[in-house]
This record gives C-alpha cells, sequence and structure tokens, in this order.
C-alpha cells in the first residue's frame, strides 16, 4: 500500500466534523494500522491509561489499533468520572488520564499530578424517541405536552444525570418532565430502554447513548439548541501524569489518540472530535486549553 494511501485527509476530516466521515475512516484505518504494524521502540511496554467511563467505546477500539501500530500494550480503566477523580486528587496514580469536566484538568495540573492536557473531544445531548417517534415530537419544548410520557433518570452517574436535568431545566421544561416521567432512574444506560420499548415517549440523553452497540437503531434523535447545555460536563481533555514511566510512550499515546486515527474513533462513538472544525469552535468557546 501505497502512503498516498494510507494518508488521512485532514482538511475533508475537519469539514465533516468527524460524524460521518468516521464510518468510512475507521474501516481504512484500521486496514493501514495492520499492514503498517512493526516492531517499534515501544514493543513489549505497558502504559496505564485512565478515562471517564463514557469514553470507554471510544477508547477501547483506538487502544487496539495504538497496540496493533505499536506492539505495545494498553492497561485501560474507565469509571465514571467522579471516583477517578476523587482518587487521583487524593493518592491513586495512573500514567495518563483523560478526565471529564475542564476543571477536574485543571486542578490535577494545578497539584503537579498532571504535566499537560489538551482537549479531547465533547459531547453533546439530543432528544430520544422511540424509533418512529409515535408520538410525533418535533423540539424539546413537545415535552410540555399533556400527551407525552417522559423518562428521567437524575441519579445517573455523575455528572451525567445532573447535566441532562440541567438541559431540561435551561429549555423550561423541567417541571413537565418531572411530573410525567414514567419513574426517576439512576442509570440512564440500562432506564433508556424503556424508551426504546415505547413506555416512554422522550429523553433527554447524550448522544454517545444512542451510539451503545444494544441500541444501534433504537431510537430517532431530535437535536437539542446548544444554548441549554451546561458547559461544565461538555469538555473531555487527555494529559500525561507525572507517574508516566516512559513519558515519551505517555506523549506518543495521547498523540495517537488525538490524531485523525483516534479522533474517528470518538466520532464513531457519539462525540465530537477537538480535530474537528465543531471541536475547535467549542474548545474556543469553553476556553479549554493548558493555561
Amino acid at each position: 500500500m501505497s502512503d498516498d494511501q494510507l494518508k488521512v485527509n485532514r482538511r475533508k476530516f475537519l469539514a465533516a466534523g468527524g460524524t460521518a466521515l468516521a464510518a468510512t475512516m475507521v474501516p481504512n484505518l484500521a486496514g493501514a494500522a495492520e499492514a503498517e504494524a512493526t516492531t517499534t521502540i515501544y514493543e513489549g511496554q505497558s502504559l496505564q491509561v485512565w478515562s471517564c467511563g463514557g469514553l470507554a467505546e471510544a477508547f477501547m477500539p483506538a487502544n487496539a489499533m495504538y497496540e496493533q501500530q505499536s506492539n505495545a500494550a494498553i492497561s485501560y480503566t474507565g469509571a465514571f468520572a467522579g471516583a477517578l477523580g476523587k482518587s487521583l486528587l487524593g493518592s491513586a496514580q495512573t500514567e495518563v488520564f483523560a478526565p471529564r469536566v475542564l476543571g477536574l484538568a485543571k486542578k490535577l495540573k494545578a497539584q503537579g499530578k498532571m504535566l499537560a492536557f489538551q482537549p479531547l473531544c465533547f459531547t453533546k445531548y439530543v432528544l430520544i424517541t422511540p424509533k418512529g417517534n409515535p408520538a410525533g415530537i418535533e423540539s424539546i419544548q413537545d415535552l410540555k405536552r399533556d400527551d407525552i410520557k417522559t423518562l428521567c433518570s437524575p441519579d445517573s452517574s455523575p455528572p451525567g444525570g445532573k447535566a441532562a436535568m440541567g438541559v431540561l431545566k435551561k429549555s423550561g421544561v423541567l417541571p413537565e418532565a418531572k411530573a410525567k416521567s414514567i419513574y426517576m432512574g439512576s442509570c440512564v444506560q440500562h432506564d433508556v430502554a424503556d424508551v426504546a420499548a415505547g413506555k416512554a415517549d422522550a429523553a433527554v440523553v447524550e448522544l454517545r447513548i444512542t451510539r451503545l452497540p444494544r441500541y444501534k437503531d433504537a431510537f430517532d434523535v431530535i437535536e437539542i439548541p446548544e444554548k441549554f447545555f451546561p458547559a461544565p460536563p461538555l469538555p473531555f481533555t487527555i494529559g500525561v501524569m507525572k507517574w508516566a514511566k516512559d513519558p515519551d510512550f505517555a506523549h506518543d499515546f495521547v498523540s495517537f489518540i488525538t490524531s485523525e486515527a483516534g479522533q474517528a474513533h470518538f466520532a464513531t462513538a457519539g462525540f465530537i472530535p477537538a480535530l474537528s472544525e465543531e471541536g475547535e469552535r467549542l474548545t474556543a468557546k469553553y476556553g479549554v486549553t493548558d493555561a
């Protein structure tokens, strides 16, 4: 395979915002990775990587691609943001960390535990309905309709549940959404099965939920205006920690994850890649900088 065949067109990736292109991009890159897998200076080494759990569906295939290219091993842990953040602000250690909420990255940097960080991706919130949208919902304002049954999951692991309730509040439909919720859930990934089954007409979730394998083609997705999104939970960052045994190895992994090849997996999983035009706009809007 020639270098031209292996090269990903960065401008095309940026213009597509990552999402549409990812469907065709990932298989091609996987083939390129297989063709290029050779012995590297990191062969036989292992790198410990932590991220908030919501990123797992993107990190797992991205890690596998990096392992194939580098002949190194990635020891990956994904858990909810509050637990990992609290442990790292305490005595826990890892080599690379991808936190949710910009404030956590800044705290770790201020403590000298994270050497540097950069934007990784952004999440977005959408309204989901059962496939076919039987209630004919057109916007989040339709949750005020008397005939609509909603599903709220306020007790989902932080910041997810609270953030979705924040979307409902900022859009002015929180009282109606709570009053007509078929129950108050505690795990959005489990709860939305009742939307797919038609027991509820609508729920506010992160787009990534609709990309989980168990919910493939299970929902209709309706956009929610960005002005209703709470800012803190939107950005995800990634950085090398001071405990990295081989900082060059850790930086090489981060460089891969933030490259076109790595970012394609985040687009596929329902995130907005930082490398895309939309990601660059959000990086500037929310000040996701290591400063």
